[in-house]
């Protein structure tokens, strides 16, 4: 049995968050402090937004090496073409006997770029350690306030939302910090809107609400002129309608329902599944699965899933500033948690760690410098290839399915004496 080689225990709280990561409201960034908030714009029995059918979107472009440098707007001008992405590295088929690549990827949900600066500093901290991320987009993270009427989610009022609409300030800083993102070779991928858990959440959605939902976040980005009404702020380099291939779902909720709407709208991955161990990702309803991860959680016989807010949810509970005396213990549990599971399968069957992360500054932001310690640890060391989600899936696609299906048959911390054996 697969399992057969990893303690599979959790932490009571870390099962909680294995299957709804809801222990505690998740406030993704919200540009105002904490305890400051307004509450959000209570639901109503109005009925379910829906839209009409949409052809699907055509699949991620491939490079062109003949582009020809010419800046072509989109729509209202909010997006464009800018021809190939800087910065992907080839996709390379594994060479009989090769040892596979340990790829890494770290994900963010959310995307704002408030006071805090947190995502322009790991923006920063990815170029300087030789790694692209994933950053999961809130669509109305490119809405502004004084608009909120123009998002209709599922099972509840117009303008609804669990989480705040940006200041504008903070809707000007987060187009710039998409912007250079991209432009720096991370993927934008959606977090899609109004983070909504629980009752009438994603988890309650119907496949008709979902594609309203993913429509209107796509819709939030290729049109945010006309929302926003800048004038002065340049286009995204990107045609959002072909780069978008992939997203995760608020709390990890209504990933049936959802991979449906994703696969009709060209989606090439899903990271919304809960819970999984480290093993090469496979196909769900064939849209790759890229799960968050159960880790061996230190000093202790059990595993904690691979995110933030669940190493939050197992310190401090619903307390996102527990007691100050435990910081340095928190922090060194969760960059040590990370690496234990880096460990097992950099020197077991190499499949791909997946890392959730939050812009947020909890327990006196520990959460963030442990993140920000294994990126500086192990996206430079031999072999280690921290990639966006998108980046993973080129990889895979490029692979022999049958030698994905032998490292699929691996233990995470299987490591095969001769790799000729599983790679041929």
């Amino acid at each position: 049995m697969r399992t057969s080689r990893i303690l599979v225990g959790l932490l009571a709280a870390g099962v909680a968050g294995a299957v709804g990561a809801a222990l505690l409201p998740d406030p993704e960034g919200d540009p105002r402090p904490a305890g400051t908030r307004p509450a959000a714009a209570a639901g109503t029995s109005a009925a379910p937004a829906t839209t009409a059918a949409r052809p699907t979107p055509p699949p991620s472009r491939s490079p062109s090496p003949t582009w020809d440098g010419v800046v072509r707007p989109m729509g209202d001008g909010s997006t464009s073409d800018t021809g190939p992405q800087p910065n992907q590295p080839p996709v390379e088929k594994l060479k009989p006997g090769e040892k596979p690549p340990q790829f890494v990827v770290f994900s963010w949900d959310g995307a704002l770029e408030n006071e805090d600066h947190l995502f322009s500093h790991f923006r920063q901290v990815a170029k300087e350690n030789n790694a692209r991320m994933t950053f999961f987009l809130s669509g109305i993270y490119l809405v502004p306030q004084s608009k909120r009427s123009l998002y209709h989610p599922p099972q509840h009022a117009a303008g609804a939302a669990d989480i705040s609409f940006p200041t504008d300030a903070h809707l000007r800083t987060t187009l710039e910090q998409v912007r250079q993102a991209w432009l720096d070779g991370n993927e934008i991928g959606t977090h899609f809107n109004g983070h909504f858990c629980g009752a009438k959440g994603g988890g309650d959605w119907s496949v008709a609400e979902w594609q309203s939902e993913l429509d209107q976040a796509r819709s939030f980005v290729t049109d945010w002129k006309t929302n926003t009404g800048l004038k002065d702020v340049p286009a995204l380099p990107f045609d959002y309608t072909r780069e978008l291939v992939g997203g995760r779902a608020p709390c990890l909720e209504g990933q049936k329902n959802l991979l449906t709407a994703e696969k009709a709208a060209g989606f090439r991955y899903d990271a919304s599944s809960p819970g999984e161990f480290q093993v090469w990702p496979a196909k769900k309803d064939g849209i790759w699965n890229f799960p968050l991860q159960l880790v061996p959680y230190p000093g202790k016989p059990v595993q904690v899933l691979s995110m933030d807010f669940n190493f939050l949810a197992n310190q401090s509970g619903d307390n996102t500033n527990g007691d100050p005396k435990k910081y340095a213990e928190w922090e060194r549990q969760t960059r040590d948690g990370y690496l234990n599971g880096f460990e097992r399968v950099y020197n077991g069957s190499r499949a791909p760690l997946f890392i959730g992360n939050h812009f947020e500054t909890w327990n006196g932001g520990i959460y963030m410098q442990a993140i920000e310690d294994v990126v500086k640890g192990v996206c430079k060391r031999e072999g280690v290839r921290c990639v966006s989600f998108k980046e993973l899936a080129d990889w895979l696609d490029a692979q022999d399915p049958q030698v994905l299906e032998r490292l699929r048959g691996l233990d995470p911390g299987q490591h095969p004496a001769d790799w000729s054996t599983v790679v041929k």
